[in-house]
């Protein structure tokens, strides 16, 4: 007697039980998109860091090529070993303060600086492996992880606006309106417009569909430009001969000799605030957080950037860490750890066609940052603003991390404003040693001139 098998009991593919699609309620189209749109996203970095590489004394092709595979291996582990749709790369404003504050400023040599990112690498990694980071995530109060999410929605797309020229600096005012009738304002109107209209219709591919449109006319535009020929698409350089310069040219002894508590204050502070706020803004997005708020999995989430960061140092970046750009891919459907191999596998293809990245101009990724922003401006309804001893927190927050324009500056706001207000409200019990020893931490780092 034969049997139909039922459409539903046909056996799951090898990617679906590796990374549990079913059981996260995914499937590989739609994660494979989600990691292009990630991708796209966040493809600026492969060229913003080298130029800021290149104040620091350091060959632009070379730090391309460590820039792309720094961030191809970062995400990767993140995808096969933590399952979490989060790709990892060089931070802004981390490769900032390698060049402008560690490098120009102290008077380090890029060298000796890279030797400063890979101690903070270590670091990073003892404090996973004894769990230290992922106790330090579970004692933050539910009001700062949701803050932290709302404040990144807002800094992201404080950074989509800056980038599509909406806004602009101003000496009276700091910021104002920038030229509405410039091209480039135009464009990204137009792509905000768009791509807002395909989200709010809940067509698929929404966001990567606006990124292609709003490319096509920057170009009639004359915002970017066309392709010229197969130079346009395709690099002939040998990665492997293009990294030469900065690889395994770190200088871990010259760091350790400079200090170990400046190196732990520059690097490993900041990091670990910036990854923390990255890690629960974008897993809450994705509804990846427990019942409690925490992130399971925690550890091996942070053992990702932590191997990431030393291997980034090796081949010459500075530190690598989670990017709140997954959050464009997560709000694609990216769900699970083939979203960032998909990221990852594309960092490396982008190795061959880096000038095809390069036609994508900023105008094109701007719409997509600040309606992420207002995708995760959402969980601002969670917060009790009722009750006063949450709601300075919850603000100080997510003001600060736009105004500073740092998501670590807004996060100690955050923990030192929590804790103060506890504490003199005499609803001291509802702090714990989390909140202590990080609130003190914090300001003797302001203390001694950190920022």
């Amino acid at each position: 007697m034969s049997t139909v098998k039922n459409s539903s009991d046909k056996p799951e593919s090898f990617l679906e039980r590796f990374f549990h699609l079913n059981e996260l309620g995914s499937n590989v189209r739609t994660e494979i998109l989600a990691g292009v749109t990630t991708f796209i996203t966040m493809a600026y970095i492969l060229f913003v860091n080298p130029i800021i590489l290149k104040d620091a004394g350091m060959p632009i092709s070379a730090t391309f090529a460590a820039t792309a595979i720094a961030a191809a291996f970062g995400t990767l582990i993140m995808g096969l070993y933590a399952n979490y749709p989060i790709a990892l790369a060089p931070g802004m404003g981390l490769n900032a303060f390698f060049t402008y504050t560690v490098v120009l400023g102290m008077g380090l040599s890029w060298q000796t600086a890279l030797g400063a990112v890979f101690i903070s690498g270590v670091v990073f990694f003892l404090m996973t492996v004894t769990k230290v980071r992922e106790w330090i995530i579970e004692g933050v109060p539910p009001v700062l992880r949701l803050s932290i999410g709302v404040g990144i929605g807002l800094f992201i797309a404080f950074i989509g606006l800056k980038n599509g020229g909406l806004i602009v600096a101003d000496q009276a005012t700091f910021v104002k309106l920038g030229n509405m009738k410039s091209p480039g304002v135009l464009v990204t109107v137009f792509g905000l417009i768009v791509t807002g209209a395909l989200i709010a219709r809940k067509v698929k591919g929404g966001l990567l569909i606006g990124i292609v449109a709003t490319t096509l006319l920057s170009m009639i535009l004359g915002v970017s430009a066309y392709p010229t020929g197969i130079s346009s698409f395709i690099s002939m350089t040998n990665p492997l001969t293009a990294i030469a310069p900065v690889a395994f040219e770190l200088d871990v002894w010259g760091a350790i000799s400079y200090g170990f508590i400046s190196i732990l204050f520059a690097f490993t502070l900041v990091d670990l605030f910036d990854n923390i706020g990255t890690l629960l803004g974008v897993s809450r997005k994705a509804g990846l957080l427990d019942k409690n708020g925490n992130l399971p999995r925690a550890g091996k989430a942070l053992m990702a950037d932590s191997v990431g960061t030393m291997f980034g140092a090796a081949v010459g970046t500075p530190t690598v860490t989670s990017y709140i750009e997954s959050a464009s891919g997560v709000a694609e459907g990216g769900k699970s750890g083939l979203t960032a191999v998909t990221v990852a596998g594309l960092f490396l293809v982008s190795l061959i066609f880096a000038p095809l990245v390069g036609l994508i101009p900023g105008q094109a990724t701007a719409p997509i940052l600040i309606l992420v922003g207002v995708l995760m401006m959402s969980e601002v309804v969670e917060i009790k603003f009722d009750d006063f001893t949450e709601a300075l927190p919850a603000f100080m927050t997510i003001v600060m991390m736009p105004l500073t324009f740092s998501i670590a500056q807004g996060i100690a706001f955050g923990f030192m404003s929590y804790t103060l207000i506890k504490l003199v409200s005499g609803r001291h019990k509802e702090n714990n040693l989390v909140m202590y020893v990080f609130t003190v931490l914090f300001i003797i780092h302001f203390i001694i001139g950190g920022h």
